[in-house]
């Protein structure tokens, strides 16, 4: 691992940001972009098992058994991991919503609605390249 892995996100400059990700990447997790509807490598992924995490700092964001089809054009999940996000109020584009950022790097991830499924009645909606996926 390189130095510049093992030291804490929050202390990353924007430019070792720029270099650790690819330009989709940075546009999403350090602009608050979002990827095209339905173009997401993990729109249609369904594993029984494993994880996904934040593709810019490695923390487990989502299980796998939280994933579920909500034809909204993102991949959605039910539950997130309570420690590894956190919310805020989004106004941009004229709406009111709930941005959903990595706590461990405050990357965003994407946005939370309550109109998804039981248990929970949350859909965690979040990009594609804003995650990784771990089957181990």
């Amino acid at each position: 691992m390189s130095e510049t892995d093992e030291r804490d996100p929050a202390e990353l400059t924007d430019e070792e940001w720029r270099e650790r990700l690819s330009d989709e990447e940075y546009r999403v997790l350090r602009e608050s972009g979002t990827e095209a509807k339905f173009s997401g490598e993990y729109v249609d992924h369904h594993p029984d098992d494993g994880e996904y995490n934040c593709r810019a700092c490695g923390t487990v964001l989502f299980e796998a058994e939280t994933k579920y089809e909500s034809g909204c054009g993102w991949p959605a999940f039910y539950a997130a991991e309570e420690e590894s996000v956190t919310t805020t109020v989004d106004t941009s584009h004229g709406m009111r919503r709930t941005e959903v950022r990595c706590a461990n790097c405050d990357s965003h991830l994407g946005h939370v609605f309550d109109d998804g499924p039981e248990p929970t009645g949350k859909r965690f909606c979040i990009n594609s390249v804003a995650m990784e996926y771990d089957n181990e």
